[in-house]
This record gives C-alpha cells, structure tokens and sequence, in this order.
C-alpha cells in the first residue's frame, strides 16, 4: 500500500517521503479500514510515540497520522461491534503506525460508525480536535449554562468545535486569536473577539472557564482572569500556580468511542460544523505537516476517492 512514511527522527517533515508499505495486519479486537481521508497533528513528529512501540522499541520507519474516517475492509481476531463494509472514523493509537496510509490497523474501540450521509472529509477534521474540545469542555472543565468562557486559537481546529459546543451547551463564549480569523469565529456564534495582538486580554473581565490552546505567557494572563469556583484547562502545557478556588487542568485527549458518537450526532443534524482548512492528497501530505502551520480550520489529506468503496475484493457504490 501507499503511505507517508518519517524514516528520522532528526529530519522533521523533509524526511517524510511517500513509500510502499505492508498490509497492516489485523490484531486481536482490531479492524482495518480503508482510509478515505486522514488527519494529523502539527508537532506528530516530536512525540515518543511516533518512533518508538510501547516497550520502548524502535519502529522506524513510521507512518504518522491518528484521525482517520473510512471504511473497515477486515476483522481481527474477536472484533465485535463493526462490520466489514460499515463507514467509520475515529482515533489511532498513538504508538501504532498512523492514518496517512491506504491502509491502518485500529483498534475497534477507537471507532465509532458514521453516517451515510456525511462526507469522509469532514469527519475526517473531527476525531482529536472534536475529542479535545469535548474532553475539556464537559469531562474537565464541567461546562454549565450561563457561564462565560474564553476560548483561544478560536478559529483552528480545537477551537472552532469548542466555541459550536459551548453555545450548545447555553454558555457566553468570548473567542480570542488572530485578526483575520475575527469573521469566523462570531459566525460560528461566539458573542464577542479577542485580537491577541492588538487587543488587552484583562479587558474582557472576568470569565469562568479559560480553554487554552497555546500556553506560555497567554495562558498565564487568562488563568488570572478566571473567577472563584472557575477552571482553567490547558492541552498546550500545565497552567501556572493558580489560587485553591480555581481549578487548574492540563490534559491530553483519550480515545472515547461514547465521545465520538455525540459528536457524530451533532454532525449528522447540522448542530455542529468542523472547519476544514487545506484539502492535500496523500502525496502532498508533507507539504501541510509544518508544526508552525497556521491557518483557518483543520488541515486534512485526501488518500481514497468516495466511490467506489473497496470492501473485500469488491467494489460498491
């Protein structure tokens, strides 16, 4: 099969290289599914677990890639729960080769189905940054009704599902970032914008939740502008000493098939709207896998045309 394989870990993204890999195989409870379209992380070639298995082994060359949405073609020992044929996206294991492949091994518990009617692309932008924002906001951050949050990078790929489940979730949502992204996030609804390069964060008062994306000196002036009984939640690095009426929370976001399934929900109904940004094909993968990338919504790589789906050694519509 074809992937985008790192063969060094000391070449950042001009090692990566389009290559011909082997089938995955199928572990017990795995599946395999045929990638449609696949999502990244910027920064994926920094983590241990993109060189290393879970005994410290190395796995060079690696297949990078976690968001996957396509369709199973094959069944592991004692899989239950999908079928072969069944469309399905979700969460790869971090230590496993990734989703930037015709092909990927994962585990069944990382997936959830998707509906006919919506499109490998746009789930595809949703399993890690729809997880993060839903982690953060409800598991950790406890969102209730008439609560003000802060929500940084408000326009990227965490952000922008954060501000759409916020509101859902009946709370005031300020969104902070760049200047050009202003238009984007009020239309996804947030009630006012911070420009962090002109505007003054301390202006906005005080709020009960702050969603950090970014760390380092913003996320330190946010934790102080959150109230007595109000949290701060942080996946860029743990927040700064807080006092003990603030809840302070850095987390890393989990697989969760539950989780996947309220967000399909929502895509399904039209309540909530992942921004996708660069369409590339697997070939050009490299090309948006810059960790100092900047841009409006998720970048998201192409691999497998919609139709006709492969499933077995046959092809349907």
């Amino acid at each position: 099969m074809r992937a985008i394989i790192a063969r060094d870990r000391t070449a950042g993204i001009d090692g990566l290289a389009v290559a011909e890999m082997p089938y995955p195989h199928a572990a017990e409870n795995d599946v395999i599914v045929q990638v449609h379209a696949a999502g990244f992380t910027p920064g994926e070639l920094d983590w241990p677990g993109t060189w290393t298995d879970r005994a410290g082994r190395d796995r060079a060359p690696t297949i990078p890639g976690h968001e996957v949405s396509g369709v199973v073609v094959g069944l592991g020992y004692g899989t239950t729960g999908l079928t072969v044929g069944q469309r399905v996206f979700g969460v790869t294991d971090w230590c496993r080769n990734g989703t930037l492949a015709e092909f990927v091994a994962v585990e069944a518990r990382n997936l959830a189905p998707l509906s006919a009617g919506v499109d490998h692309i746009i789930a595809a932008a949703l399993p890690i940054s729809g997880l993060t924002a839903w982690q953060g906001l409800f598991t950790h951050g406890q969102i209730s009704s008439g609560q003000t949050v802060l929500i940084h990078g408000a326009a990227g790929g965490v952000g922008s599902i954060a501000v759409q489940l916020a509101i859902e979730a009946g709370a005031r949502v300020i969104g902070a970032g760049r200047a050009a992204n202003r238009e984007t996030v009020v239309e996804l609804g947030a009630e006012a914008f911070v420009d962090l390069d002109r505007d003054r964060l301390e202006d906005i008062g005080e709020v009960d939740m702050v969603f950090d994306v970014i760390g380092g000196q913003i996320l330190c002036r946010s934790a102080a502008l959150v109230r007595s009984g109000g949290t701060v939640v942080s996946i860029a690095e743990p927040p700064p000493s807080t006092p003990d009426y603030v809840r302070a929370i850095f987390f890393v976001v989990e697989p969760d098939r539950a989780g996947l399934g309220e967000l399909e929900v929502r895509l399904r109904d039209g309540r909530l709207r992942p921004l996708v940004g660069t369409v590339r094909p697997l070939e050009e993968a490299a090309s948006v896998f810059s960790p100092t990338r900047r841009g409006r919504g998720k970048a998201i790589i192409r691999v497998t045309d919609d139709t006709p789906e492969i499933i077995g050694e046959k092809a349907v519509s």
